[in-house]
C-alpha cells in the first residue's frame, strides 16, 4: 500500500532534478568537475531564491524518505 510519503518522494525527486537543471552558472562541465572557474561567487536575486528553494526541497526530500521508511 502506497503512502503519501511515497508520492512526496517521487514529486520532490523530480522537482529537485528540475531545479538543479534550471540553475545555470555559466560554467563548463570541466569547471563543474573541479577544473578551474571562479571560486568566490555571490548568489543574488532570483538565483539566490532558486538556490534556497532547492535546499528546502532537498530537506523535505530527505525528511519524506525517512518518514516513508518509518511509516
Amino acid at each position: 500500500m502506497k503512502s503519501i510519503f511515497d508520492y512526496a518522494v517521487v514529486i520532490l525527486a523530480v522537482s529537485i532534478s528540475l531545479l538543479i537543471l534550471v540553475q545555470v552558472r555559466g560554467a563548463s562541465i570541466g569547471a563543474g568537475l573541479g577544473g578551474g572557474g571562479e571560486i568566490n561567487t555571490v548568489r543574488r536575486g532570483s538565483d539566490k531564491t532558486l538556490h534556497q528553494f532547492t535546499i528546502i526541497c532537498v530537506i523535505l526530500f530527505v525528511t519524506s524518505i525517512i518518514a516513508s521508511i518509518v511509516a
